[in-house]
C-alpha cells in the first residue's frame, strides 16, 4: 500500500477486490453455503456467492484500515520508546561529573522514564502482534497485458460448410463463418459438438473434416489447449522450447499468483489450474493476429478470471475460443456460433443471423 493511499483508492487500484465482472446469478441461483479456501485457512459460510464476496471485501478493507492504523501506531511508539531510553541515559549520566547533586532524586527519574520506555515496548509487541494476525487471506488481481498484432485485411479466418468427422460420422451440421479483424468468437454447443475439433483445424491439427478453413496469408496464431497433459519439465525449458521471453513469461505467472517455489518445481507436479495459467501466460507472451483458447478458464480461481477478462476488455484481441463460463461469454463474446447435430444455428448476441 503506497504512502498517504486511501483504503478506498488501494482497493481502487487493486481492481481484484472491488470488481467482479462476472455475472453472478449463476453462482447465486445454485448454492446457499460457500466453502472459501483462503490463503490462511479454510471458512464455510451460509449464503450465496455474492453475499460472501461482499464480506470478504468487507473484512479485507477493515483489515487494510487496521493495517495502516497500526503502522503508524508502531511507528510513532519506536520513536517514543527512543526518545524516552535516551533521555533516561542523559538523565542517569548527569548524577556523575556535575558536582553535588541528588542522585536519589536522579535515580528515581532515571528508573521512572526507563521504566515509562519498556511500557512502550510492550504495548508496541502487542501491537506488532496483532498487525500479523491482519492480511493473512489478502488477494491481489494486477492487471496483466497483451500486445495483439494488426491484420492488413479485415478477415483472417473463412469457415466453409466445416463438418469434424468422428469415427465416420458428421460430429454437427455444416458450419460457416467468418473471424473478423476485432472479434471474440465464441464456440458454443454441449460437449461432443466439435467446438475443440474446430479450433484444431484452425491451428493445424490433422482432424479428419469435411469443407475448408482458409486461414489469411502470414496470419500468426497463439493457441491455448484444452490438454495440458502434455506440460513436463520446468518453466525455463518450457519458455526456451516456445521461444517466449522466460522474464517475462515469469513475471505474468507471477502476477497469477505462482509462488517463487513454484519455478523450482516441474511443470508435471503443478495443479490442474497451475498447468492452465502456463499456457496462458505462453500465449500473453506471443505477439498474434488470432488467438485461439480453448477453454482458458478450466479450473482457474476466481481473482485470475478477473485478471483474464479484464484483459480481453482492455486489449481487445481478435479472439475465437470455447468456454462453458456463460458470464464470461457475454462479457466477453461479440459473437457466438452455435453448433448442433439437428440444425445450424449462428448468433451473435443473441440474435439469428444464420
Amino acid at each position: 500500500m503506497k504512502a498517504r493511499e486511501t483504503v478506498s483508492a488501494y482497493l481502487k487500484r487493486k481492481k481484484g477486490f472491488i470488481l467482479v465482472s462476472h455475472d453472478r446469478c449463476f453462482l447465486d441461483g445454485c448454492v446457499d453455503h460457500i466453502l472459501s479456501i483462503n490463503r490462511s485457512n479454510i471458512e464455510v459460510q451460509s449464503g450465496n456467492f455474492s453475499t460472501w464476496f461482499t464480506n470478504f471485501q468487507r473484512q479485507q478493507e477493515f483489515e487494510l484500515a487496521q493495517n495502516v492504523k497500526l503502522k503508524k501506531s508502531i511507528d510513532n511508539m519506536q520513536k517514543a520508546a527512543k526518545r524516552t531510553s535516551v533521555w533516561s541515559d542523559r538523565i542517569e549520566a548527569s548524577k556523575y561529573g556535575n558536582g553535588p547533586v541528588d542522585r536519589g532524586y536522579i535515580g528515581h527519574k532515571s528508573a521512572k522514564m526507563m521504566k515509562r520506555s519498556k511500557a512502550i515496548k510492550v504495548r508496541q509487541q502487542r501491537a506488532i502482534e496483532e498487525k500479523s494476525g491482519l492480511l493473512k487471506n489478502l488477494e491481489t488481481a494486477e492487471d496483466l497485458k497483451i500486445a495483439p498484432l494488426p491484420y492488413f485485411s479485415d478477415t483472417l479466418v473463412t469457415f466453409s460448410d466445416v463438418v469434424p468427422i468422428f469415427d465416420g460420422k458428421n460430429v454437427c451440421q455444416p458450419i460457416s463463418f467468418i473471424v473478423k479483424q476485432g472479434e471474440r468468437i465464441a464456440l458454443d454447443g454441449k460437449n461432443g459438438s466439435g467446438k475443440t475439433s474446430l479450433l484444431k483445424l484452425l491451428v493445424g491439427q490433422q482432424i479428419e473434416h469435411r469443407g475448408t478453413v482458409a486461414i489469411g496469408s502470414g496470419m500468426i496464431l497463439s493457441y491455448v489447449p484444452q490438454d495440458t497433459s502434455m506440460l513436463n519439465g520446468s518453466l525455463s525449458e518450457f519458455a526456451e522450447a516456445n521461444r517466449v521471453d522466460e522474464s517475462l513469461f515469469k513475471a505474468i505467472l507471477r502476477k497469477m499468483d505462482f509462488s517463487r517455489i513454484q519455478f523450482e518445481k516441474k511443470m508435471e507436479d503443478f495443479s490442474a489450474g497451475q498447468k492452465k495459467k502456463v499456457l496462458i501466460a505462453k500465449s500473453l507472451c506471443e505477439q498474434a493476429h488470432l488467438y485461439v483458447w480453448d477453454e482458458p478458464l478450466n479450473y482457474i480461481d476466481i481473482y485470475s478470471r478477473m485478471q483474464i477478462e479484464n484483459l480481453i476488455r482492455e486489449f481487445s484481441p481478435t479472439m475465437i475460443f470455447v468456454e462453458h463460463d456463460l458470464a464470461f461469454r457475454n462479457n466477453i463474446a461479440t459473437k457466438s456460433i452455435c453448433l448442433a447435430a439437428d440444425t445450424r444455428r449462428v448468433f451473435a448476441r443473441g440474435t439469428r443471423i444464420s
